[in-house]
């Protein structure tokens, strides 16, 4: 590392639970690539009982985790850390993140980034006036707009809602525990990730209905939150909760693992999710709704197979290729290992950090 170590606070959703959310497993890889290249984070979090009933990393050996209870204890007892911090990224989602944030604005003295994992949600909802955990007025106020969601949204980021800089910073897998695993494989196509309504369509199309035309064929469904009306087929195996530390093992079981991508993140394009890059990480063959930049990251038919419908899922699982669908994984997993990396990661954000600071160094120099 040639930089000086740098101190950062995170203000997150969660980071102790990955129950029920993608936030907790993208900022552990972040984290731990930050740690890695010898920078500092203080990560603070809202102790709220969904998440402290369902804790899987309650003590972080990479970082600084402290919970917060309310507003009055994240102001009164995080102030002189925030204030003193090289720079503070605040997170999406955050429990009444606008009066939290402006709390973070007032006290901090380094630049402040908002960091969006959720950027098309985000927008719809600022675009009907729902500012539940961002206010569009306090959009110009932050220094740096980090979103999960890359290509155009930038532009109107910047342009119609007046962030003063965005940058895509996508997820990122954590490689030191996200790897083949050896296990043989039992699933011709699994899934996991927490029931949604505007998921559900697409598992239905690309998962449910294949099983019911391959009842030879094995199929699983892993993540919370599933209505109890939902008619799975005999042949597919469900998984209520999943903790991170059994994902690579759970990928490893499957011949192809399907990915499935949220309503707005499809209209928005370029949002890979945390499970894309996390399966190819454990060299699993990936099939893949369809949206746009998603062959930016993985070349269709060299790291990844698109499909649009259930025929397309049954011809992937039945063409019995074993060569061409291993040839996929590894491209998929080299690409995934150079650039989609928790330590990629971090050195993209420290280098946006560092020239942050550097802007402010020289306005106080200035003053």
């Amino acid at each position: 590392m040639t930089q000086r170590p740098i101190d950062i606070v995170i203000v997150g959703l969660s980071l102790s639970s990955s129950w029920g959310n993608g936030h907790a497993t993208t900022y552990r890889a972040l984290i731990r690539g930050l740690q890695r290249l010898g920078h500092r984070v203080l990560f603070l979090e809202r102790d709220v009982p969904w998440y402290a009933a369902n804790r899987d990393l309650p003590d972080p050996d990479f970082c600084d985790l402290r919970l917060y209870a309310d507003l009055t204890e994240l102001a009164e007892r995080h102030r002189g850390a925030i204030a003193d911090a090289d720079a503070v990224i605040f997170g999406s989602y955050v429990p009444e993140g606008v009066a939290a944030l402006d709390i973070v604005l007032e006290a901090a003295r380094g630049p402040v980034a908002f960091y969006d994992i959720d950027t098309p949600v985000t927008l719809a909802k600022l675009s009907r006036g729902d500012e539940e955990y961002l206010a569009r007025r306090q959009i110009p106020a932050v220094d740096l707009y980090l979103s999960f969601t890359g290509g155009p949204l930038l532009q109107r980021l910047t342009g119609d809602f007046g962030a003063r800089r965005s940058m895509a910073l996508y997820c990122a897998v954590d490689e030191t525990r996200y790897r083949p695993t050896g296990d043989a494989p039992v699933w011709d196509l699994g899934y996991l990730g927490t029931y949604s309504d505007d998921r559900q369509p697409t598992l239905e199309r690309l998962l449910i209905e294949p099983a019911r035309r391959l009842p030879h064929r094995r199929f699983v469904v892993a993540g919370p939150q599933y209505p109890d009306a939902i008619a799975w087929p005999p042949n597919v195996d469900r998984i209520d909760h999943l903790p991170p530390s059994e994902h690579a093992a759970f990928y490893g079981r499957q011949r192809h693992t399907l990915n499935v991508t949220r309503a707005d993140m499809i209209a928005a394009g370029w949002s890979p999710s945390v499970r894309l890059f996390e399966a190819a990480a454990c060299g699993t063959p990936i099939v893949s709704d369809v949206w746009d930049g998603l062959t930016d990251l993985l070349p269709d038919g060299e790291a990844i197979v698109l499909a649009l419908d259930a025929a397309d899922v049954v011809a992937v699982i039945e063409a019995g290729d074993d060569d061409a669908r291993r040839a996929r994984a590894e491209r998929a997993r080299a690409i995934v290992l150079g650039e989609h990396t928790g330590t990629a990661r971090a050195a993209q954000l420290v280098e946006a950090l560092s020239a942050l600071r550097q802007a402010h160094s020289n306005l106080a120099k200035v003053g």
